[in-house]
């Protein structure tokens, strides 16, 4: 670990001392942004030895202090890094957790209607998976991913039935879930069983 405090080094040409500081912050705020990605996502990165060093360091270490002066000094290593290719890695995480966010919302949205009886959801649902498989196989023509229409409305009959009698949303979780997995935002827990993708077939 290097504890040399918070040393911001040599003014640079044409800057100030307080802007200086300024992108020194910002570095070390993303050096430390780095520490939450998987050991093989930092090294794909191409980082130097040392700052990859000093990263996966900081991840072990558990004193407050401790890791506070790590990421100043991951944040001076940062100095000699490709910043723009980190910034343009987070950019496109970000982006990611803000389309999954939106595709969540949607499908919640799908299954309140369904549980309230509204039959155009399945149509919004028919039309997406058809976008969805078409997208992927880039022809017009790929068969979209079979809506076991019969299976839904039973869900969702029973979803407000237990809604009416005050019982615990079993239905309505199981609307859900399926939902997703038709989808192809099948969730972690089904990833990490190695469940198959929905196939785009029916």
């Amino acid at each position: 670990m290097h504890g040399h405090g918070e040393d911001f080094g040599e003014k640079e040409e044409g800057k100030s001392r307080s802007q200086v500081k300024r992108e020194m912050h910002a570095l070390q705020k993303l050096g430390a942004r780095l520490m939450s990605l998987p050991e093989a996502r930092l090294r794909a990165l191409g980082l130097a030895d040392d700052l990859l060093e000093a990263v996966l360091l900081a991840r072990r270490i558990t004193d407050n202090e401790g890791r506070r002066r790590q990421v100043q000094y991951i944040g001076r290593l940062m100095r000699g890094a490709d910043v723009a290719a980190i910034e343009a890695l987070f950019r496109g995480l970000d982006a990611g957790n803000a389309a999954a966010a939106s595709r969540f919302q949607l499908m919640e949205a799908w299954r309140d209607r369904l549980v309230a009886g509204d039959e155009r959801a399945l149509d919004e649902i028919r039309a997406d998976l058809a976008a969805s498989c078409a997208a992927a196989a880039h022809e017009a023509a790929s068969e979209p991913a079979h809506l076991d229409v019969q299976h839904v409305r039973a869900l969702a009959r029973n979803a407000a039935r237990e809604a009416a009698r005050n019982k615990p949303p079993k239905s309505s979780r199981a609307l859900f879930r399926y939902l997703r997995e038709l989808c192809g935002e099948a969730a972690p827990a089904a990833d990490q069983d190695g469940a198959a993708e929905p196939s785009c077939e029916e």
